[in-house]
């Protein structure tokens, strides 16, 4: 059977990001080939980033998997058995978050062979990054999966980027130290455009699963 793993690299389980990458995941089923769809939550693991072990490297057992053995040990095993990849992660101070970040360097360091710079995942797969922000198209910092991205290219495949702009960070505005935003716009950039973000998403999901089916 066809998989496809979807990680989640946003500390909340119901609110934009999980809500983007829900909507993949039902995409993905809706194709009705019976590719599998499975979501981890990188918040929900306890684990670190690349410990610099080497473990990877040595000769003659050099892998392209991480070696170092915790609970992101079988996620990365999985990952490299799958036909299919997302990752999603709201963007703070211009970047993914911490645990994604941490996530990618357990993944793609055993990809990068020091004899000659070349990136070799085990397996090319399709690629789908999200991204949520309270920046908008016109204005926002956003580096997006920054270097990593090259990685992920280089070793996967050209990725496809979904991103949905000016998301709402609170449910109530009125709670919270906020002043710099404008609820109402923020209400009404989300009538606009929050229901064709999910259903970006959705599509996303079905093109990958139908792809890879």
């Amino acid at each position: 059977m066809k998989k496809v793993i979807i990680i989640d690299g946003g500390p909340r389980k119901v609110f934009n990001t999980a809500s983007m990458l829900q909507k993949f995941a039902e995409g993905a089923r809706s194709a009705g080939n019976g590719v599998e769809v499975k979501i981890v939550r990188l918040y929900d693991i306890a684990y670190r980033g690349c410990m610099s072990c080497m473990a990877c490297k040595v000769k003659g057992k050099a892998s392209n998997v991480c070696k170092y053995k915790d609970a992101l040990t079988p996620v990365l095993e999985e990952i490299a058995q799958a036909d299919g990849l997302v990752l999603g992660s709201p963007i703070y101070f211009g970047d993914v978050t911490g645990q994604m970040r941490t996530f990618l360097e357990r993944l793609a360091f055993p990809w990068l062979s020091y004899n000659d710079y070349s990136m070799t995942a085990p397996k090319r797969m399709p690629v789908v990054l999200i991204e949520t922000m309270n920046g908008t198209p016109e204005r926002n910092n956003s580096q997006g999966y920054g270097s990593m991205e090259y990685c992920i290219t280089a070793a996967l495949g050209e990725p496809e980027r979904l991103t949905a702009y000016n998301t709402y960070q609170v449910k109530n505005y009125d709670r919270y130290e906020l002043a710099g935003f404008s609820e109402e716009a923020k209400r009404q950039w989300r009538d606009e455009h929050w229901e064709q973000d999910l259903q970006k998403a959705f599509e996303a999901g079905k093109r990958m699963a139908e792809k890879i089916g």
